[in-house]
């Protein structure tokens, strides 16, 4: 079961901070033609042009309207925790059932994503792209990766990662998944890049939430 925490709650208001501040700090940055895949494994997306203009906000809502069961990992998991390192992608998790890939068709299709395969091959918008392990996205507003537990995520249980996701309503009704701390870090500490140490380093400082 996911927890909930109603209202509007701090993880919101840290993401709508984290999306102002990032704007702030494109503003006029020249673009290199880098995207979220191009990232190096210390400073992140946060250096390419998936950055600029970067808000993950019309896509989680797409979603959640759709009935799309989706949960939120990566560094805006972190944001949502309170972590204060800015990020240009957003990375999503979903338990890969039949029954979910319309609503998640539907929602990627709400904002005119593009989608490719893991072999960057372009697919389209439908409930067959949603068959695959993996998908990435690109929106006006937010790029990244759409994943299943089926991808080879070796001993971490990302399934029930996601069945204890906590869950946050923001003040127009809708509502944002996203990883426990501690699943979070277990995840970061996995994968072992220097950016991801750093961060769980970071989420075990922060104080109780």
């Amino acid at each position: 079961m996911t927890g909930h925490t109603g209202g509007m709650a701090d993880p919101i208001k840290r993401l709508d901070a984290a999306v102002a501040r990032l704007a702030a700090e494109t503003t006029g940055r020249q673009r290199t033609g880098t995207t979220h895949g191009d990232c190096d494994d210390v400073v992140g997306t946060v250096a390419t042009d998936d950055a600029i203009g970067f808000d993950p906000r019309p896509l989680l809502r797409a979603l959640d309207e759709a009935g799309a069961v989706v949960v939120v990992m990566g560094q805006i998991a972190g944001i949502l925790h309170g972590s204060t390192e800015l990020t240009g992608d957003l990375d999503l998790l979903w338990d890969g059932r039949a029954e979910q890939r319309a609503a998640l068709a539907m929602a990627f299709a709400a904002v005119d994503a593009s989608l490719v395969d893991d072999d960057d091959k372009p697919v389209a918008c439908d409930e067959a792209a949603f068959a695959l392990a993996k998908v990435q996205f690109a929106t006006d507003c937010a790029s990244g990766d759409c994943c299943t537990p089926a991808l080879p995520w070796g001993e971490l249980d990302v399934a029930t990662f996601a069945q204890r996701a906590r869950v946050v309503t923001t003040p127009e009704g809708w509502c944002v998944r996203y990883l426990r701390r501690n699943d979070l870090i277990t995840m970061r500490r996995a994968v072992g890049r220097p950016k991801d140490l750093r961060r769980a380093a970071e989420m075990e400082a922060l104080p109780p939430a």
